[in-house]
């Protein structure tokens, strides 16, 4: 959430960068600022009405004292009109402060001054590019059609037990989704990151909190009975921890790494784009997450870039990074870079990380705050995260691009966690 000193202050910045993102923000920010000083008008008004009652009850109270009952009985009484008039004001605040809230959450982030402006994903900047893709000239059999040959994976049995984007690993697959994900996290622990297990349904406030409530509350799977909702991503738990609290400076980096089922809803998905591993309901993922220190946000966000950089380039995959466009980013971050692995079956780029700075946005809606020196007033921390990584389109890629005559071959990093050297 945007913080109302920074509208109030930088109105036409505000405006303007939120063009990036192609919205037209000037009638809201309008209508945020004018209930703004509404509600500081209810306040003033409120806290002036309170000091005259408190005033009148000491009053009151020393004329009872003096023995003189008929003045202190019209104190009283003016006293209790003030109390009447004070309880109405407060209504009006508490209505104009949700009003204020309301209108608040329905700003996305602003985009970072490097965000390219762009309406979609073919106006993404592409920053960095690594691996041949021209080396793949041969006929290669799509993942799907591979998973089926060796026995693999069961896509018509996921569907048959819960629905389509519900696959069944089976066998080799299985113990390479296990190796990938035991891979992740052991070079997230050595790059610093403490591992976390974390609750895999949240509450309303934790989704409201990272910015899932209320602008992606269609896209999560809910569990109406008790009011919570399945993760869409480790992301939203893990950050959540540090809900309401006040961080100590040299507390900072908070580094935290998590392995989870993921769950989207996906509504509207269709189409080969979608076929086999593509796009799933439910999927693994390893998270890296960081609480920084604002003067440093941007200098972590290009570390975990170049961290998950180096995953990629471990499993021998080609892979692009594009810095996102204001049209293709989310709605909580101010900088997006996607990480894009290449299928030589399907000839085209996978998406299986993304990496965000969400500058002050998710902390200020979860009160996230630091204390700098002992006596320092508290200011929001910045909060980033980053897929490292998700694992279906990297399974994916991995069994397209190795295939030889012989099987597919798995990469030498990853010998040790599955036991073998080549699913035949």
């Amino acid at each position: 959430m945007l913080q109302l000193n920074y509208l109030r202050e930088n109105t036409d910045e505000a405006i303007a960068r939120l063009a990036v993102k192609n919205m037209d923000a000037a009638a809201i920010i309008a209508q945020i600022l004018s209930e703004d000083e509404n509600r500081r008008k209810t306040q003033v008004a409120l806290d002036s009405l309170l000091a005259e009652s408190n005033q009148l009850a000491k009053q009151v109270g020393d004329l009872y004292k003096q023995k003189k009952a008929a003045e202190a009985d019209d104190l009283k009484n003016k006293s209790t009109a003030l109390k009447e008039e004070s309880q109405k004001l407060e209504v009006q605040l508490a209505a104009s402060e949700q009003q204020l809230n309301d209108l608040l959450v329905r700003l996305p982030n602003t985009p970072h001054a490097s965000v390219p402006k762009g309406k979609t994903p073919e106006e993404n900047e592409i920053v960095h590019s690594e691996g041949d893709i021209a080396a793949y000239t041969n006929a290669i059999s799509p993942h799907w059609e591979l998973t089926t040959k060796y026995d693999l994976i069961d896509f018509e049995l996921g569907n048959k037990i819960t629905g389509a984007g519900f696959p069944v690993y089976k066998g080799k697959c299985a113990r390479l989704q296990r190796a990938l994900i035991n891979y992740f996290l052991d070079q997230a622990t050595e790059a610093g990151f403490q591992e976390i297990q974390p609750p895999i349904l949240i509450n309303e406030a934790s989704g409201f909190g990272t910015g899932q409530l209320p602008d992606k509350e269609g896209q999560m799977y809910f569990v109406g009975a008790d009011n919570l909702y399945l993760i869409p991503t480790a992301e939203v738990p893990v950050t959540n921890m540090y809900r309401d609290v006040i961080l100590k400076e040299d507390q900072f980096p908070v580094k935290l790494t998590a392995y989870t089922p993921c769950f989207r809803r996906e509504a509207g998905s269709y189409g080969k784009d979608v076929r086999g591993l593509n796009r799933l309901h439910q999927f693994d993922k390893v998270e890296i997450v960081q609480l920084q220190h604002p003067d440093k946000s941007y200098e972590a966000l290009e570390q975990m870039k170049d961290y998950v950089a180096g995953l990629v380039r471990s499993l021998g995959l080609p892979f692009r990074i594009l810095r996102l466009c204001g049209g293709d980013m989310s709605f909580a971050s101010a900088l997006t870079y996607d990480f894009e692995v290449y299928s030589a079956a399907q000839k085209r780029w996978l998406e299986v990380s993304s990496v965000s700075n969400f500058e002050s946005f998710q902390a200020n809606r979860m009160k996230l705050r630091f204390r700098e020196g002992n006596n320092g007033k508290p200011r929001l921390a910045h909060t980033l995260n980053g897929s490292a990584l998700a694992l279906p389109r990297i399974v994916a890629a991995l069994l397209e691009n190795n295939q030889h005559e012989d099987g597919i071959h798995i990469p030498a990093v990853l010998h040790r966690y599955t036991g073998f050297d080549k699913i035949a």
